[in-house]
């Protein structure tokens, strides 16, 4: 699972499909919420504020 801003989603993807051999759903983290998670407040790959969940 990766929490990526717009600048490293196509980065998360392909660390995904090297990891997981298929490809993720993406989710933009302002469409989805769940109960018992929380979303961090920077990029997997920067400090930059997360825009999408690709799992």
């Amino acid at each position: 699972m990766y929490v990526v801003c717009n600048e490293h989603l196509e980065d998360a993807i392909e660390d995904f499909v090297e990891v997981y051999e298929q490809p993720p759903d993406i989710y933009e983290l302002e469409k989805v919420s769940f109960t018992d998670w929380a979303s961090p407040r920077t990029c997997n790959y920067c400090e930059k504020p997360p825009k999408y969940l690709v799992v």
